[in-house]
Parts: C-alpha cells; structure tokens; sequence
C-alpha cells in the first residue's frame, strides 16, 4: 500500500468504549451520513405480514433515547413509548409489510431482503449510507454493511426493530379480532403450544404461511383429498406504511417455534407462550 498523504480522508475510528451511536457518528463525520438502519419483525412467525422498517435518526439525539436496544429485550411498554419518541424525532421511517401470500410466493428469506430494499427506497430522505442487522443486503442505491447484532450495536437499527416490532403487534392483535379461536393477541403469529393446538383443532386461516411446514401440515389434515385450503401463491399484496403519522405499533419473537419453514430450515427455534425467543 502506498503511505499515506494529506489528501486521503482519516480513518474512521470505532472504539470499543462507545455506545450504540458510535458507528453512526463515524459515518456522518466523514460525509456518509444520512445513516439508515433497517431490521424486520416476523421473520420467523407462521402467520401474519413481514414488517420491514427503516429509520434514520438525528445526529446527537443519543440522549433522548437512553435505553434504545434491540427490541426484544424491551418491555411492551418500553418498545410504545420508543416507537412513538422515534415517529416524533426521526428524520424520516418507513414501514412495508409483506402479505403471507408474497412470504410463501417468494420465500421468507428472499421477501424480507426485498422489503428491506422497499422500505429504503419510500424514505423521502435519502440516506448515504444502510446498517442492516446481522447479514449483506445489496441494492439499496447507496453503500452498506451488515452489522453483527445490528440491533445491540447500532442505534438507527434498534429504532428500526422498535417501529417493525411495534408495528406488527398492533396487526396482530388487529387480526385476532377477525381470527379469535387463534389467540393472535398472544403469540403474535409464532408457533407457541396454544397456536399450535389452535391450529390442530381449527386448520390455518388465509392470513397463515402456507409455506411453513407446520401450517402445511395442520392443512393436510382439515383437506386430506385436495389441496389445502386457504394457499395462495399468486396475487401478493404489499402494504406500507408511510411516515411518521401512519404508524401502527409491534413485537416479534425472533424465531419460529417447534416448526420448519420451506427452504429456510435456520429459521427454527422453540419460544414460549408469550412468542418471545428463548
């Protein structure tokens, strides 16, 4: 490598010590900002929509949001009042969900890096730069890096997770209203005993993913001389959320509890009543 002269820019530097604001703020101190986290809800539940947000925060606004953290390590009451600081404050959020028709139709994996790339895009403010949790996603228009807990370690992800989570919940809890016999107030679509054995007595709804072994299944056994009822492949529907006074608020758990999921066997894990990972 050549040395380095006066006219190359410094180096960012990260240091250990620094909190959860500390990547954002290299970026903007060397010209990358905007800096846009994104992170999803529902990856792992067996019904419901995928809700993907993004979300870019004020540069030094760390203090208004003490406590800011991955989502799931919040109180229901802790992840509201964040979910309404962050519609107040943001620069600008975004929510897209994605229909279970478009999750089964296109996968589980291969919708959420295309909601993450919508939910980018309708940001009115455009970033400079995208923090994404956990793994690459390209196609944002603007360069990005996957960061390891993303949503530990990065504050505009952690307000990204708080708007999906927040968000999804109230749906759900809007669904069990449409779906009582499921409990969707409870477990939020992910695959607790008391949703498993709603769906042994009752078979899925058209708002399940067919995609997921255990919802296949459950359908096999209310049809067992045609297909199942309720799968549908074609005709996905994506539903936004547009800026900060669109917003409904929600909770993930992470994982999908005692059950596959077609073509995305890691996405398997055992949660509790409540739906939250263990």
């Amino acid at each position: 490598m050549p040395p380095r002269t006066g006219v190359q820019p410094p180096r960012a530097i990260v240091r250990r010590s620094t909190e959860s604001w500390a990547l954002q703020s290299a970026l903007e101190r060397h010209g990358l900002g905007p800096v846009a986290g994104v992170d999803e809800a529902g990856r792992g539940a067996c019904a419901g929509p995928l809700a993907v947000a993004a979300c870019i925060l004020r540069p030094g606004d760390a203090k208004r949001f003490e406590g800011l953290t991955d989502s799931k390590l919040l109180t229901a009451d802790e992840r509201e009042r964040f979910a309404a600081l962050i519609r107040r404050r943001a620069v600008d959020w975004h929510v897209v969900l994605v229909d279970p028709p478009e999750v089964d139709r296109r996968g589980v994996h291969a919708a959420n890096i295309d909601g993450m790339r919508r939910a980018v895009a309708r940001l009115e403010v455009r970033p400079g730069y995208v923090l994404t949790d956990g793994f690459a996603v390209s196609g944002f228009g603007v360069p990005a890096l996957a960061v390891p807990k993303g949503d530990l370690a990065a504050a505009c992800v952690a307000a990204a997770s708080v708007l999906a989570k927040t968000t999804r919940d109230r749906l759900m809890t809007a669904l069990h209203e449409k779906h009582p016999e499921y409990g969707f107030d409870v477990h939020k679509g992910y695959c607790t005993p008391t949703h498993s054995a709603a769906l042994a007595e009752h078979g899925p709804s058209a708002d399940h993913r067919f995609s997921f072994v255990n919802v296949a299944a459950a359908a096999r056994g209310r049809d067992q001389d045609g297909p199942a009822h309720g799968v549908r492949h074609n005709g996905a529907v994506t539903v936004d959320l547009v800026g900060p006074e669109d917003a409904q608020d929600a909770e993930e758990a992470d994982e999908l509890a005692g059950a596959g999921v077609v073509g995305d066997p890691d996405d398997i894990d055992a949660a509790p009543e409540g739906g939250e990972p263990r």
